[in-house]
């Protein structure tokens, strides 16, 4: 979650580019995805996995999505949740929180995932959203924990509704 970029390299930036844009090189009219990071929570353990930016984190490598629940009906639950960082004068802090749900059969090789919602909750994040219905009180004490012993001053930074969020 930190914006080290080595010296010498362009930003990462995915691109927007529709009839109204006028595209002038690398990077114009772009959405930075460098301030935001993907967190898996599988079994009450909360990990920052970069793999799922392009949904490949460890629990989705080898596995079958479908967009059908009952093609997983021995799954267990698995949430992606994330993470926007934002940049004021007094510091970084946690900006935007939202999770995604997916089922996810290890044996079976096997999940399900709604690879649109996933996407619109990155774009929610981007946007300061904090949307995280559906997790549960383990999910949020370990996604809290993660937060705050990555960076402590950037939780202490964060807005009372993030907080809160995960205090319920």
């Amino acid at each position: 979650m930190d914006n080290v970029q080595p010296e010498g390299k362009k930003q990462i930036a995915l691109n927007i580019v529709n009839a109204k844009s006028k595209h002038k090189g690398f990077g114009a009219g772009s959405i930075d995805l460098n301030n935001v990071s993907p967190v898996i929570i599988d079994g009450g353990e909360a990990v920052i996995d970069i793999g799922a930016m392009h949904a490949k984190s460890k629990v989705e490598k080898g596995i079958k999505f479908s967009t059908n629940r009952e093609d997983v009906p021995a799954g267990r639950q698995v949430w992606l949740v994330w993470v926007a960082v934002d940049r004021t004068v007094e510091g970084q802090f946690y900006a935007g929180l939202t999770a995604c749900e997916m089922w996810i059969d290890t044996e079976a090789r096997r999940g399900w995932k709604i690879l649109a919602d996933h996407v619109n909750k990155l774009d929610a994040s981007l946007k300061r959203k904090v949307i995280v219905e559906g997790l549960g009180t383990v999910e949020k004490a370990a996604l809290q924990s993660l937060l705050i012993a990555h960076n402590a001053e950037w939780w202490a930074a964060s807005p009372q509704e993030l907080k809160a969020a995960l205090s319920e």
